[in-house]
């Protein structure tokens, strides 16, 4: 699966980096812990956090995410699209509760 089904699927809005949905997603990996991301978060991962800041573009960039999806309806900051566009590391956002969000992605992934 490529992150332009997981955006389909579970109707996700795109907020940058339009160019990275064809990246592969291997999984995925929920937690608003930058540290805990480091350190446990696997290549090709979609993290589901309520980040908002630059520094997940750099947690995500270092574990070769395949995209970052905020939760809550929360948006990026500017600088956080600026670093995304510039890693190819889509952001996307839903509405949904972190628990919801990662119900339904575990599912489509399953």
């Amino acid at each position: 699966m490529i992150v332009k089904d997981v955006i389909e699927k579970l109707n996700l809005e795109i907020f940058s980096a339009p160019e990275g949905v064809d990246r592969v997603v291997k999984g995925g990996y929920t937690s608003d812990l930058l540290s805990d991301v480091m350190g446990h978060a696997k290549e090709g991962q979609i993290w589901i956090t309520l980040q908002t800041h630059k520094n997940i573009m750099a947690v995500a960039t270092l574990k070769d995410l395949a995209a970052i999806v905020l939760v809550k309806g929360f948006k990026p900051e500017a600088d956080t699209i600026e670093a995304s566009l510039s890693e190819g590391i889509p952001i996307l956002g839903s509405n949904l509760e972190a628990f919801e969000l990662s119900g339904e992605l575990f599912n489509i992934l399953k």
